[in-house]
């Protein structure tokens, strides 16, 4: 892993410093949770997650607010997104694009997918097939995509926000393991509280819809927000600690699959994104902690006689968590200057 050597200069960007980092975000939080009421954590988690251009799964039943948020993240940052509902009829080339032959020209050109813009909403990606759910892996992981033997790349920053519906639902399509490795974080939002059930009754018609969000972060900040939360610095005993993490969910009696190295490089990306939203300057423990499930659950792959069990992959979680030994308090920043 590439890590900034302590003492090093800082990373040359447009964001002043951490206290500059944790305001800006904080103020997007803010206007977002106008839209998406009660739902402050999940908000955060979001964020981090686009922040650390990273991609996001959004799974729960219909009705909670997963399209909103999306639409709501991408008009408060003030990125190009496009919306594309995944169906069972929806084509690959309906998300990286084709060649389609110009009569005037008298040659193919190309016109671009849904994938070209910052934000792709995929709005239900469990509901189209698994060739069309494939078209989207090399966008994911290269951000670029490859039409008719041509590369072309993805616009700056790339991040897809998909929704999910559960998969016991009529007319799902699971998405493959390698597909879920893709997605850094993953979160539910689940029902509202009674107090903010009422306000969304009270709030409709409300002059705060989604559609009339402001860009309150200009796309040039955004990017600069991303560059400077890589720049978080994480010690050594930390990464440590990150991969112990790692090995106890492989060696788990539960677990078939544990998680990746892709994986850990997610959760260290993710932890260094929230030290900035808390205008620290350095990863903590608990920042990893945090990091953990939203990370590393969905991609998890558990035995079958822990789905027949009382137990959940949560439950694997939290027992690496009390398997391994947190780091003494202060070797976080002892190297840091």
């Amino acid at each position: 892993m590439t890590e900034p050597q302590p003492n090093a200069s800082p990373v040359v960007s447009e964001i002043g410093g951490p206290d500059e980092f944790a305001k800006i975000f904080a103020a997007a939080q803010a206007q977002i949770s106008t839209v998406v009421r009660g739902k402050s954590d999940e908000i955060r988690l979001a964020l981090v997650c686009v922040f650390s251009e990273g991609h996001l799964l959004v799974e729960d039943v219909p009705g909670v607010g997963k399209t909103t948020l999306a639409k709501a993240i991408a008009r408060t940052l003030g990125l190009s997104w496009k919306r594309v509902q995944f169906t069972p009829d929806l084509m690959p080339s309906d998300l990286t694009g084709s060649s389609v032959f110009d009569r005037a020209k008298n040659q193919f050109v190309f016109r671009p997918g849904g994938v070209f813009a910052n934000i792709l909403l995929a709005d239900e990606i469990n509901r189209a097939s698994p060739k069309t759910q494939a078209a989207l892996l090399e966008a994911m992981e290269e951000r670029q995509v490859t039409v008719d033997g041509t590369t072309y790349h993805l616009p700056e920053p790339f991040v897809v926000i998909a929704t999910q519906n559960p998969l016991d639902h009529e007319g799902t399509f699971p998405l493959p393991a390698s597909q879920l490795d893709r997605f850094l974080l993953r979160l539910h939002l689940g029902y509202p509280d009674r107090r903010s059930a009422v306000e969304i009754l009270q709030d409709q018609p409300s002059t705060s819809h989604v559609d009339t969000l402001p860009a309150l972060v200009p796309p040039d900040k955004v990017r600069a927000m991303t560059r400077f939360s890589t720049s978080t610095y994480i010690a050594p005993a930390l990464q440590s600690y990150l991969v112990e993490l790692a090995e106890a969910t492989r060696s788990h009696p539960e677990v078939v699959i544990g998680l990746s190295p892709r994986a850990v490089l997610g959760i260290q990306r993710a932890s260094r994104c929230l030290a900035a939203t808390l205008g620290r300057e350095y990863v903590v423990p608990d920042d990893i902690k945090a990091m953990l499930a939203p990370v590393g659950e969905h991609r998890l792959v558990v035995s079958s006689e822990l789905l027949f069990s009382r137990k959940s992959v949560a439950d694997v979680v939290l027992e690496a968590l009390e398997l391994v030994a947190v780091p003494v308090p202060g070797l976080e920043r002892a190297a840091y200057g």
